[in-house]
């Protein structure tokens, strides 16, 4: 059997939430797999146990560039330390200046990005020089750069905390900005079920199963609830599935509305700063007991 470590069920619950002898618990059933013990907990605590693997851990902001006649852009992410350098102009200008080179050069990964020409040097020395000025580390962390095939739409919430760069095909400005929100408000993951991992959705459809068992349902209906789960899943992850955030009367999904509009999405991207990063938890007081010991042993 895997030895089950502090630092193992702390780690499960930072990600759950859930009670520390519940992670323990979850842990030892899945032998020590970190992955299969979270969805234990799901099948006994419901999706609060996933809360918190949405928490944004990192500082930075998104930059958006798009073409006078919105058929071209991009969408940049770039990471500080803190909030307060994220708020600094130089830092600011730097994000600006990314976006646009990646929207008009089409680097072909971060590295190429970096080495593009800036001002006296490159994207990468003016990084550099600015890091050594400001006196914190900062990285070029992920863009996307995209050719519409309609207009390019964009919109940008949370002191540039959250991103969204839309290519929509029909429809009008209004439409366009009104999407743009609701993807930043709902952050689905894909435009439909295509696009959804497969391993999201057999994980869902574990869970839906493990649940009805042991609520005492007979073995003939599981797969019709799993089924049933899924489908609510894909409403809920899909940006055609999910209720339009200014629906009327509350019922009209994103597709209705595109039909209704005669307008359609080729595609877009959603840019959480800091998302799937996880940042170091700083005890400032034992910092400064650790610094005050050390300088008087000297």
């Amino acid at each position: 059997m895997a030895e089950i470590t502090a630092s193992m069920v702390k780690e499960l619950r930072e990600k759950t939430d859930a009670p520390m002898m519940e992670c323990k618990k979850a842990l030892a059933e899945a032998g020590g797999d970190m992955a299969k013990a979270e969805e234990i907990l799901r099948v006994k605590l419901g999706n609060k146990a996933s809360k918190a693997a949405t928490r944004v851990t990192a500082e930075g902001v998104v930059g958006i560039h798009i073409s006078a006649d919105a058929k071209l852009g991009a969408i940049l992410e770039v990471n500080c330390e803190t909030d307060f350098v994220a708020k600094n102009d130089d830092f600011l200008g730097l994000v600006k200046n990314c976006a646009e080179l990646v929207a008009t050069k089409a680097p072909a990964d971060v590295e190429a990005l970096s080495a593009l020409p800036l001002g006296d040097g490159t994207v990468e020395s003016t990084r550099a020089a600015l890091v050594g000025k400001i006196g914190e580390n900062m990285s070029l962390r992920r863009f996307v750069r995209v050719e519409a095939k309609g207009q390019l739409v964009s919109y940008i919430h949370g002191g540039a905390k959250i991103g969204v760069l839309l290519d929509l095909v029909g429809g009008d400005e209004q439409l366009g900005k009104d999407l743009a929100m609701h993807i930043a408000a709902n952050k689905p993951k894909s435009l439909d079920a295509s696009g959804v991992d497969a391993a999201l959705i057999d994980a869902e459809r574990r869970i839906a199963i493990e649940k009805a068992k042991e609520s005492g349902k007979p073995e003939a209906m599981l797969e019709k609830i799993a089924e049933g789960t899924v489908q609510k899943f894909l409403k809920e992850v899909t940006l055609l599935g999910q209720v339009f955030v200014k629906a009327e009367d509350g019922k009209e999904t994103v597709e209705q509305l595109l039909k209704r509009k005669g307008a359609s999405i080729a595609g877009f991207t959603l840019y959480v700063v800091g998302e799937g990063i996880e940042k170091k938890v700083t005890d400032f007081a034992a910092e400064v007991a650790a610094q005050a010991a050390a300088a008087a042993q000297k």
